[in-house]
């Protein structure tokens, strides 16, 4: 997805408090990462970043990667697996229209976390939490 908008200035804590509270009614996993470069072509950008951070890996391949790009206002999420054969692309396109519509207006922040919302909410729906659960990865917004 593309958008065009001033430079963000992205609430850290604010996104990952969302992460928690999306990880903690799911045994999925959630993951942000702000690009510092330019990425014109997000997706592949994003997939490659999905394996670099070990999103593969999870014991049930439930894994979330939400990748924005702000230098080339452009941003993608990727789903593992599991996550994307229970949800299909129709939800995908839903999470992303949510969150263009904030960073069209500068809401980055706001997008990020009705995004990371969204994400976890079928995640809840689909692979709800175990009373064994682990986090599995990090909950930081992660920047490259």
């Amino acid at each position: 997805m593309s958008f065009f908008s001033s430079s963000p200035a992205i609430d850290h804590e604010r996104v990952v408090n969302a992460v928690q509270a999306a990880e903690r009614r799911t045994s999925g996993e959630i993951r942000v990462l702000i690009g510092r470069g330019k990425a014109e072509e997000p997706v592949p950008v994003a997939q490659a970043h999905f394996e670099r951070l070990g999103m593969t890996k999870t014991a049930e391949r439930n894994g979330v990667l939400i990748f924005f790009a702000p230098r080339s206002h452009t941003f993608a999420i990727v789903g593992d697996t599991a996550i994307h054969a229970k949800c299909g692309q129709d939800f995908w396109k839903l999470v992303a229209s949510a969150m263009e519509i904030d960073f069209k207006r500068g809401a980055f922040t706001e997008g990020l976390v009705n995004g990371v919302g969204l994400v976890g909410s079928l995640l809840a729906e689909h692979f709800p939490r175990r009373t064994d659960d682990q986090n599995e990865l990090p909950n930081r917004v992660e920047e490259g």
